[in-house]
């Protein structure tokens, strides 16, 4: 069995595969039919960072494993309710400095950015094993409750909890959804690497979100990378660096615009032959797109 296959089978049974107590609705339904329609959102930024909401089909290319492919169908809602999976980094690494306070002050702040109303949460945490403190709710003061009880000890299965917690989103397909990560980007006991687990939450379109508590890897232009930026961007999210209030402050308020602001896109897969690389691109050169790398196509 390959790792995409063993990915997926953690992913859909997340909760056998990292020892989650989880009720019904929280786990994904399983299709056994043949894919060829695939969907994926996308969101759009301008070049001075605005999201972008106005577009068509005609401003848009989807390019699937190198071929241009026609945009069979096209939509946005601005209104679509949010199912955010809050998952908070619980292993000894946390301790250090105000990593584990600055994680629950990120997820309060979070949630108090959502919607009782039509929004749902989830709260999970971490060390070795991943643990759901409490399932999706509209009750977010069950989940500020959760955020005391988490304590920081163990070693690190940051990776593989990604992993588990996206299977779990995957679940909530009728809403616009995103694991929002708070870590100091520490992993010491992953069997899966960065790289199986962006395809893993690519493929089932669950964006990662990362707020870096700890100092964070920069690239020659001063911009977050390593490799959980990578596997954040290749699921459509991204890295956000929570080093100072402020820098806070406009990650969550880009992580909230993003859920809110998605394009949602169809197309027909060409060929039926497993992991395929996928891409979103706009025909305006002063626009950026972000959305998932990869879709499984065949067998799901």
């Amino acid at each position: 069995m390959n790792f995409l296959t063993r990915g997926v089978a953690l992913a859909v049974a997340a909760g056998v595969a990292t020892g989650i107590t989880a009720t019904a609705q929280d786990q994904p339904t399983v299709f056994r039919s043949a894919v060829d329609i695939v969907s994926l959102t996308a969101v759009v930024r301008d070049r001075h960072h605005r999201v972008v909401t106005s577009l068509t089909e005609k401003d848009l290319q989807v390019v699937d494993a190198g071929e241009l492919q026609p945009i069979l169908g096209f939509r946005t809602q601005l209104s679509a309710p949010a199912s955010v999976a809050l998952l908070v980094d619980g292993s000894g690494s946390m301790r250090v400095g105000s990593a584990h306070d600055a994680a629950r002050l990120i997820s309060e702040a979070v949630l108090n950015s959502l919607d009782e109303a039509r929004d749902d949460a989830a709260l999970m945490t971490f060390d070795r094993r991943l643990v759901m403190v409490h399932g999706f709710t509209h009750d977010f003061g069950v989940l500020r409750g959760g955020l005391n009880r988490i304590e920081a000890f163990g070693t690190t299965s940051l990776y593989d909890a990604v992993a588990g917690t996206a299977g779990i989103v995957a679940g909530r397909s009728e809403n616009r959804r995103a694991v929002v990560v708070l870590t100091d980007g520490a992993d010491t006991n992953s069997v899966y690497s960065p790289e199986q687990v962006s395809r893993i939450a690519s493929t089932i379109d669950v964006p990662v979100y990362v707020f870096a508590l700890g100092d964070v890897q920069r690239d020659d232009h001063g911009n977050p990378a390593g490799p959980l930026r990578e596997l954040a961007r290749e699921t459509g999210g991204d890295v956000i660096v929570a080093n100072t209030p402020p820098l806070v402050a406009a990650g969550i308020k880009r992580l909230v615009e993003e859920l809110r602001h998605q394009y949602l896109i169809s197309f027909r897969a060409k060929n039926f032959d497993g992991l395929r690389r996928v891409q979103v691109r706009a025909m305006r050169k002063d626009l950026t797109v972000r959305s998932r790398a990869w879709y499984f196509a065949g067998q799901s």
